[in-house]
């Protein structure tokens, strides 16, 4: 008889190959099962931002924490939502997962030395060296399988060639202005048309993308088998109720010591969006379409039990819904431009309702509370010419790409004046204009009185630096006039299956389900519903799959 798998892995997002790759390092045998034709899930349309406080770059740099400040800064922010020990795990944890990658496999990281935690206002809140990212990758390193590396999302590449928030970004925002940001976009751009020409597909990989196909490639040296286009019908228990393996779609059953679920969590389940998430039938998830909550039923069916006890339900972000001709319309998550000076967010009243500086999950929480019970959640951003050519907004690019092929799809609204761009977003006129008038009064100052644009290092990050005297705030003055309409959407699911610090599986009673691990999205998030800095969801994920792994390889052998 056929000795079982060591560990299945369920679902090939950032979770599941870390788990995989650690797993098969210390020598246990490991299976991947996607259900999809290409692995990465959501991980690999993300940023690719990893929140790691302690992490061994900023050590190096000099960018020491003390032993308790992410701690404080956890516990100042999630309140009744602060759960220590998951919390502790994963501080505990995530310094040493980026060292194990780095020392052991393909996947090798650049610090985010200026990047500040959210809420600076806070204890404990980090000023810098707190993230991490995936290095680029040359796709080309993993051979045939660059096939199965899912594509970056239309939206937020530029014809399928990933953009990394940084130098990369700054030089393509900027390259009409400056002789080395047009020679470094030439570059890029010219790599991207000779990859496509050769591979049919961009092979300099940043982001999620990078992050994705470094794990592959570690997957790979390790012996890690990979499936795709291979569902799991149910998880196989033994009498005792432990995990013994999985039950495929076609009947056939694979005997495993233990399972990670890790399939995305259920943000584009209807079903259970309409149940968790508020303003559900508004709600555009910018999740893999597979993310559908199967692994979660899987582990429900087995015994797990559900954590809704999150502040939000979901990684909230704010989007805009991309009219293409003969497909369903997208959405278009409005990460950059937000705190850029020149622009501002308003309800239909034409009014201001949040500080559109502070980060996405932010911008959404301040909506969902500025909307009176039965309306829909709507919102515009609106900036001037100015600000639109140099910055874009949403899907619209900056200068020297095109703005108006967005305007005849309905995209983009624009008018020489802004009570003839409220009436054709159906804003109050008079309201804007009055919020308008009142912004441009302070903002020619640089002051904002209202919300506090600008007034932490987070915010000045996401401005400016060549703006002053506020990074984050300038007056809107250019006719003519330019509005999104925006509406709640998000990146996944907050709420999640029960687990514990070794991300084991937890039955309703708190009782382990023996066998059973959860990671990624599947799993309730540890920072309960918020969002205290950019890479929360990626930084857990890959974490709690190396916690799982160690775990694991730690658990006597079946004689």
């Amino acid at each position: 008889m056929t000795a079982p798998t060591d560990l299945i892995v369920i679902g090939s997002g950032a979770a599941g190959l870390a788990a995989a790759v650690t797993a098969a390092h210390l020598k246990l045998s490991v299976t991947v099962l996607e259900k999809t034709d290409v692995l990465g899930g959501t991980s690999a349309w993300s940023g690719g931002w990893i929140w790691c406080p302690g992490n061994p770059h900023a050590t190096r740099a000099g960018l020491t924490d003390t032993h308790d400040a992410p701690r404080r800064y956890l516990a100042a922010l999630l309140g009744n939502f602060y759960t220590p020990e998951r919390v502790e795990a994963f501080l505990e944890s995530a310094p040493d997962m980026i060292t194990f990658f780095e020392r052991y496999t393909a996947l090798q990281f650049d610090g985010g030395f200026p990047i500040p935690d959210t809420y600076g206002h806070l204890p404990g809140a980090g000023t810098g060296g707190r993230s991490v990212i995936a290095k680029p990758f040359d796709g080309r390193a993993l051979g045939p399988a660059l096939r199965l590396l899912r594509r970056p999302l239309r939206e937020t590449s530029f014809h399928g060639m990933t953009i990394q928030a940084g130098a990369d970004l700054r030089a393509f925002m900027s390259m009409t202005r400056s002789f080395y940001a047009f020679t470094h976009v030439t570059a890029r751009i010219l790599r991207h048309l000779r990859d496509l020409a050769l591979h049919g597909r961009g092979t300099d990989l940043r982001n999620g993308n990078a992050l994705i196909a470094r794990l592959m490639r570690s997957a790979l040296d390790c012996g890690v088998t990979l499936h795709t286009n291979t569902t799991v019908s149910h998880l196989a228990l033994d009498p005792s109720g432990a995990i013994s393996g999985v039950t495929l779609d076609d009947g056939r059953t694979l005997p495993a010591r233990a399972v990670l679920i890790a399939t995305g969590g259920f943000s584009q389940n209807p079903d259970w969006r309409a149940q968790y998430f508020p303003h559900a039938p508004q709600h555009h998830s910018l999740a893999v379409p597979s993310a559908t909550g199967s692994g979660a039923a899987l582990a429900l069916a087995a015994g797990a039990a559900l954590d809704t006890h999150q502040d939000q339900p979901a990684a909230l972000c704010p989007v805009s819904l991309v009219p293409y001709p003969n497909h369903p319309p997208a959405p278009f998550p409005h990460i950059i431009e937000r705190g850029k000076p020149g622009i501002i967010g308003v309800l239909a009243s034409g009014k201001r309702f949040c500080n559109e500086g502070l980060g996405y999950h932010d911008y959404v929480t301040a909506l969902l509370a500025a909307t009176p019970e039965g309306q829909e959640a709507r919102s515009w951003l609106i900036c001037d010419h100015r600000f639109l050519r140099r910055y874009g907004l949403g899907m619209v690019r900056p200068a020297p790409l095109p703005w108006k092929p967005l305007a005849r799809m309905g995209y983009l609204k624009t008018a020489t004046t802004l009570p003839a761009l409220a009436t054709l977003c159906g804003i109050d006129p008079a309201g804007l204009t009055a919020t308008l008038t009142q912004w441009n009064r302070t903002a020619q100052h640089g002051e904002d009185p209202e919300f506090g644009r600008g007034t932490t290092a987070y915010m000045r990050l996401q401005g400016d630096a060549e703006h002053r005297p506020n990074p984050c705030v300038a007056p809107l003055t250019k006719p003519p006039y330019f509005a999104v309409e925006v509406i709640p959407g998000s990146f996944g699911t907050f709420c999640g299956l029960r687990a514990d610090g070794h991300a084991r599986a937890l039955r309703a009673d708190g009782s382990v389900i023996p066998g059973l691990y959860v990671a990624g999205a599947d799993a309730a998030s540890p920072f309960g519903g918020f969002y205290p800095a950019g890479g929360i969801n990626l930084g857990p994920a890959l974490t709690f799959g190396y916690r799982a792994a160690h775990h694991l390889a730690k658990q006597p052998r079946p004689i």
